[in-house]
């Protein structure tokens, strides 16, 4: 460590930023996440949501999250939901002060996240032994594309190969059509659910088994692998390889997406046979219903072109608001197909505020999906969204004890 940089270490005990988060299960916890574009962020994201006061670190240059996807005045839509509840600092820790900076920042963590290539931060001296070495207790998220280890693991990789890779783009699309991806994130989404999920199993390990930090080893894949459903299993036991069925499933009928008469679309699902009955007995065919193999929804699912055809002529002859109306009055499992307008003026959304409105320094108010879960004694909130690079540097390194003189030399020679 450079001697250059101060540390005051009394400097830790100063007041807390106005902007950290008093209330949730994760309160007192402060998490460090250096990743950046989406799976990591996410996972920091969540703890945020419920309590943890998460720092963003940055490179100088700032996060590529800042500029993806849609702008409104130079501010991107995506990173005011994504760094929410994150207070933000830039930091060089390629460099030799950066480091110093950083494993000030360590000692007070209990959380770090992270999504460098294998070995990057091993190649600056700040790979989990030297960080454990330093503080103990930390957790270490790793998110990359295939893992620490394997063949692939130095491969630069995004969610869409994750994507591609577990089948996921395989079995999506129409049955005669190419393979299809996702038009979002998905699996950077699902992995970075699953880190929020192994953080807390890691802390809870520590914190109420009287274990100690741990290193946790996350790819893109395997969770979004993990919830494609019993593919390995099918293909091992059956030597089958699940394909492209369409808005389809190969389980069971009627599922499917149907067309109304006013250009709407309905989705309907009828996994069990009781909801398949009353589907069928709505659309004016309850003998079809009465067939000894409509009580089997694999039966069901190789009889699905007479199905969909019986279903989809009866809501196609129909405007949206009858066959909703309809099928709700029924019993039958339908739902709308929204695009985002519609959905934020759903009545149910609008009661559960699965939406909600925040204040934003540079926007004003703006509209956001609210948290993903509530709790009824430790609920979680939105406190505030994506600030401005470097924003919160004076507050977060004078609490891990820099000077203003420091902190003023090392913004000039591009380290913060």
């Amino acid at each position: 460590m450079s001697a250059s940089t101060h540390l005051n270490s009394s400097a830790t005990d100063g007041p807390p930023s106005p902007h950290t988060n008093g209330s949730g299960p994760l309160h007192g916890l402060r998490v460090l996440d250096a990743g950046f574009v989406y799976a990591a962020p996410i996972a920091a994201m969540l703890l945020g949501d419920y309590g943890a006061d998460v720092i963003k670190i940055e490179h100088p240059q700032g996060d590529p999250a800042r500029t993806h996807g849609w702008q409104k005045e130079g501010h991107g839509l995506w990173w005011k939901v994504i760094a929410r509840n994150k207070r933000t600092v830039t930091l060089n820790f390629s460099s030799a002060e950066g480091r110093v900076l950083l494993c000030a920042l360590l000692r007070e963590a209990d959380v770090f996240v992270e999504n460098f290539r294998p070995g990057v931060l091993e190649a600056w001296g700040l790979g989990p032994e030297v960080m454990h070495s330093i503080n103990p207790r930390l957790i270490i998220l790793r998110v990359t594309g295939f893992g620490q280890q394997g063949p692939y693991a130095q491969r630069r990789a995004f969610g869409t190969l994750a994507e591609a890779m577990s089948g996921f783009a395989h079995q999506t699309g129409q049955e005669t059509g190419p393979p299809t991806l996702p038009p979002f994130g998905l699996a950077d989404g699902v992995a970075g659910i699953t880190g929020a999920l192994a953080i807390t199993l890691a802390l809870y390990h520590r914190d109420a088994r009287g274990g100690k930090g741990q290193v946790i080893d996350l790819s893109l894949l395997e969770p979004l692998l993990g919830i494609l459903g019993p593919g390995p299993t099918v293909f091992d036991q059956l030597g089958i390889a699940p394909g492209r069925h369409g808005n389809r499933s190969p389980n069971n009928s009627p599922r499917n997406a149907y067309q109304c008469n006013d250009d709407r679309w309905v989705a309907i699902s009828a996994s069990s046979t009781s909801i398949a009955r009353r589907v069928l007995q709505l659309v004016g065919h309850p003998q079809i219903a009465e067939e000894p193999w409509f009580t089997h929804a694999g039966e069901r699912a190789k009889r699905a072109d007479l199905l969909d055809q019986l279903v989809g002529d009866w809501i196609a002859a129909r405007s949206f608001e009858t066959v909703v109306a309809a099928f709700t009055d029924a019993g039958a499992a339908i739902a709308p197909i929204y695009d985002i307008g519609q959905l934020m003026t759903d009545p149910h959304i609008l009661h559960r505020q699965s939406i909600i409105t925040c204040e934003d320094e540079d926007l004003g108010p703006i509209r956001m999906q609210n948290i993903f879960f509530r709790m009824s004694q430790t609920p979680g909130a939105v406190h505030f969204t994506g600030r401005r690079l470097g924003q919160d540097n004076h507050d977060v390194f004078t609490e891990a004890g820099v000077d203003g003189a420091t902190l003023a030399r090392l913004s000039r020679e591009g380290t913060i």
